[in-house]
């Protein structure tokens, strides 16, 4: 009994020693180990830099995970245990309901995740490029089964989100039920209508169990301008930054930041940010941002600026922001041209901005549901939770290997710096019979055919259509006012399609 005990205890102390948490709610770190300006890779700048208390220059509680042979995976940081392999893609209600009938590891008590369960997995390392073999995800699969989606079978290499059992006290798309999900693929949380048109959205499971105090908040208001969270330990400051800045601009104002008798503030990373999400609000369905009513709101239709680099497209000129308020879009039904901006994925959606720039060169958004891009958001600084500075040792990431670079005004082409780049009037040599004047050595404007394929569709969305030649793929891009499809392999230098959200 006495040698029991002791287990007991010395298991206990491993827990607490790997973390340097308070409660039952310890932040995972995203990972990140790498700095960055707005579109490059740079050393770590020094106290005092531009760009100075990113993500990568605090350490908090790393990621710590034990194989225990029988298809499970104890994360020693949280408390939590995973299961090891990942399953089919299902409904949501199967997935809910499939929690109760499974037997892995001999356990009888699984359970579908929450959404701050299944994103305290997510490890912002991950880079998703053109191929699967180029791409890395956002979750360790040295310990976890991961599966990129599955191009012969028509999906995009993005089409692999994992649900949770958390869903949305509002709709989106115009009034669909919805659950949130993570995309371990591309680094982001979204809500997922829980039906499509046809009766069914299959997304994976992973299910998980014990610590069932996970991801819940214990605020107190330490009446001097700041909350303390003691499930985290985390402190934070309760006024935002009434003012929408810049990433940089962000950085720094944390930086800067005397308040509350303290002078330690730090921009948060994308974790520690989502981990005072409360979804049981919605500016909707609550009058309030998805936030406890202990903290000052300046809008309550707020996204919130992280230190987390994301790494999406070819350079590293975004960063993560968790939308407080409505994660808006340019949207509308499939096969009309009527888009309006809407909620499409939730109040709790996590995103990504580009770091610097006008909002105004985003009129209809960005990707395939038009995600509203802001660039000036507002931000909320933190302290404490046993975070402590770090300078990493400098180590370069792995170049962009997905294709030519992304302008995201005008599309993609050929330009003297090397980038690729296309003009927003500039017609394409389509080749193959399709509008090739042959003898003339003119080239004329794409058939009508590829304009019809990108109706109700955004730049950068996949599309197809027919010819004499057969069926092509490409990418819808910008001619003057339309959008057209563009097939891939053509244009000035290749078009290679980018991956969307």
């Amino acid at each position: 009994m006495k040698i029991h005990s002791l287990l007991i205890i010395l298991t206990a102390l491993s827990l607490v020693t790997t973390s340097a948490w308070a409660g039952n709610y310890p932040v995972v770190d995203s990972g990140q180990g790498a700095c960055f300006d707005n579109s490059r890779q740079i050393h770590c700048p020094d106290n005092g830099n531009n760009f100075y208390g990113q993500d990568a220059q605090y350490e908090g509680n790393q990621p710590h995970y034990k194989d225990n042979g029988d298809g499970t995976i104890s994360d020693l940081v949280t408390g939590l245990m995973w299961i090891k392999q990942r399953g089919p893609a299902v409904s949501w209600q199967q997935a809910m309901d499939g929690a109760k009938d499974c037997r892995v590891g001999g356990y009888t008590d699984w359970r579908a995740p929450s959404i701050k369960e299944l994103y305290s997995l997510i490890d912002f390392n991950g880079w998703v490029q053109r191929t699967e073999k180029d791409s890395v995800p956002f979750i360790n699969t040295d310990y976890f089964e991961f599966k990129f989606g599955d191009n012969s079978k028509g999906q995009r290499i993005i089409d692999c989100q994992d649900w949770s059992a958390t869903t949305y006290v509002d709709t989106t798309m115009g009034g669909a039920p919805t659950a949130f999900g993570v995309n371990f693929a591309d680094g982001r949380i979204k809500g997922y209508p829980k039906q499509n048109h046809r009766g069914r959205s299959n997304r994976y499971i992973r299910y998980v169990r014990n610590n069932p105090e996970y991801g819940k908040n214990t605020f107190v208001d330490r009446e001097n301008g700041s909350v303390e969270d003691k499930a985290t330990g985390l402190i934070w400051q309760q006024q935002d930054s009434i003012e929408k800045l810049n990433w940089e601009q962000a950085l720094n104002y944390c930086e800067k930041l005397d308040y509350a008798g303290r002078n330690d503030w730090r921009l948060p990373n994308v974790k520690e940010l989502q981990s005072i999400v409360d979804y049981t609000r919605s500016p909707k369905t609550s009058g309030t941002a998805a936030i406890d009513p202990i903290f000052k709101v300046t809008d309550r239709e707020s996204y919130y600026w992280s230190s987390t680099t994301h790494l999406d497209g070819p350079k590293p000129s975004h960063a993560s922001y968790v939308a407080f308020g409505r994660a808006m879009g340019c949207f509308g039904p499939m096969g009309s041209n009527n888009k309006s901006w809407m909620d499409v994925h939730g109040a709790g959606a996590q995103r990504s901005d580009p770091k610097s720039g006008t909002p105004d060169a985003y009129p209809n958004g960005h990707g395939p549901q038009g995600d509203d891009i802001r660039i000036y958001n507002y931000v909320r600084c933190v302290a404490g939770g046993g975070v402590k500075t770090y300078d990493p040792p400098y180590t370069r990431i792995p170049s962009w290997k997905g294709g030519p670079a992304y302008n995201e005004t005008f599309g993609m082409g050929n330009s003297n710096n090397g980038r690729q780049r296309m003009g927003r009037h500039q017609d394409m040599n389509y080749g193959m019979g399709m509008g090739q004047g042959r003898g003339s050595g003119k080239h004329q404007g794409p058939p009508q055919e590829a304009f019809t394929a990108c109706n109700a569709k955004s730049q950068g969305d996949g599309c197809s259509f027919q010819t004499p030649h057969g069926r092509l793929s490409g990418l819808c891009m910008n001619r003057g006012d339309k959008l057209f499809c563009v097939p891939e392999g053509h244009g000035q230098g290749g078009m290679r399609g980018r991956p969307m959200q």
